[in-house]
């Protein structure tokens, strides 16, 4: 399974509302991604903070829904910006979420909350009113607990983290890692399986292998074993890192996204994610598998960036954004810079970043809430790619902290 926490997880029905939302008041299309990024936070008043992933969607299961994915990498991207305090009311809500669930008081987060200011008592999950039916209702992806994600969360608190904020999001970062100790998988070649997906008190529980998730693990854990000195960390990283590894496929030159429910079975798909971020987040994986670029290159091209996969239906800005980082990151700067002009086409009205540049750009992989129909990103603003956008404006690696390789 590749990365899913962006994706529409709606009924076709609620697509149409979606794509047809009126648009905010325009903000200007000279600033940086990262002042876009810091303006979102001067926006809103005091306190912890999650941002909307969608911010000018208006109405349905995407308003006002604030993706722990999205919302780990914006805080990410204020570090490498230089804001570090605004990343620290991110850090901040991410932190009050742990601790103040409506059921869950074990260490793990949510897949997605309602976007705003966090307040005292239970911190909020999204949902929208449905006149159909005459009920609030909750989506059960947002609702549930993918490991990827949570990785990211740690990700984002240990890049938060540092001599003159004490140990709170450090010690945040390793109540998620205990937490996500307990998926680590015996079948095949071990890593760590999904995580929970549907409602409390008993979600169903996740048996594939995502080689992006344990990409995320494998840095989330080796910094975390970096800043702790605990080497309990480093053996979890050293098991994600293996698992990644053995995703490799000489023939293709690619990664496989990973293994179905049987935790064996290689999944086949092709996802652009997945080729790059192993080579970003992982010591010595940009040398050992850089013919995954040439891969990406070869079969996810399109309209000068990259599409989320092998259909090549259009741009797909988030992927384009962490391609353009990693090629800055290898000094091919020249290949960098041409991406961020594509990045640059995408920006929306409101200053932000659209996540693709067609109205629906299909992943390859299905709905788990309908295995009949197809996950897809659409021609939204959306968090994620803007974030994304302001790490390749800055040449900041998310999974190290730092402008430079593992």
């Amino acid at each position: 399974m590749a990365r899913i926490t962006s994706l529409v997880w709606i009924l076709t029905t609620f697509i149409i509302i979606v794509v047809a939302t009126p648009r905010r008041a325009l903000a200007t299309l000279d600033a940086s991604a990262c002042g876009y990024l810091a303006g979102l936070i001067d926006k809103a008043p005091p306190g912890p903070l999650f941002l909307p992933s969608y911010p000018t969607v208006d109405s349905g299961p995407l308003h006002g829904a604030a993706y722990l994915y999205d919302n780990a990498v914006a805080a990410i991207a204020l570090v490498g910006c230089g804001e570090q305090d605004k990343a620290r009311r991110i850090g901040a809500a991410i932190l009050g979420a742990i601790d103040n669930d409506r059921t869950w008081h074990d260490g793990r987060l949510r897949n997605a909350y309602a976007g705003g200011v966090v307040a005292n008592g239970p911190v909020k999950l999204p949902g929208w009113w449905d006149n159909t039916q005459n009920k609030w209702l909750e989506d059960r992806y947002q609702v549930g607990s993918d490991n990827g994600n949570i990785a990211w969360a740690m990700l984002a608190l240990l890049s938060i983290d540092d001599v003159n904020t004490g140990s709170r999001f450090r010690d945040g970062a390793a109540r998620l890692g205990t937490w996500v100790a307990q998926w680590a998988d015996s079948r095949g070649t071990g890593g760590f399986t999904g995580g929970t997906f549907g409602h409390e008190p008993t979600p169903e529980l996740r048996t594939w292998k995502s080689t992006e998730h344990n990409t995320d693990l494998a840095a989330a854990f080796g910094l975390l074993a970096t800043r702790t000195g605990d080497s309990r960390w480093r053996d979890m990283a050293k098991a994600a890192e293996r698992f990644v590894d053995t995703m490799w496929d000489p023939a293709c030159g690619c990664f496989a996204a990973g293994t179905a429910e049987d935790g064996v079975t290689r999944n086949p798909i092709l996802a652009l994610d997945a080729q790059v971020w192993p080579l970003t987040a992982l010591p010595g994986a940009a040398r050992k598998f850089a013919s995954a670029i040439t891969t990406a290159e070869q079969r996810m091209r399109v309209d000068e960036g990259f599409s989320y996969g092998e259909n090549r239906d259009g741009v797909w800005t988030e992927g384009t954004s962490q391609m353009a980082l990693l090629l800055k990151l290898l000094g091919r700067t020249a290949e960098a810079k041409s991406l961020v002009a594509v990045i640059e086409s995408q920006r929306s009205p409101d200053g932000g970043f659209y996540a693709t540049s067609v109205r629906a750009l299909p992943t390859g992989f299905m709905l788990d809430t309908d295995p009949a129909k197809p996950r897809l990103y659409f021609r939204l603003p959306h968090l994620g790619a803007a974030s994304w956008a302001a790490l390749a404006e800055r040449g900041f690696n998310p999974f190290t902290a730092t402008k430079g390789l593992p």
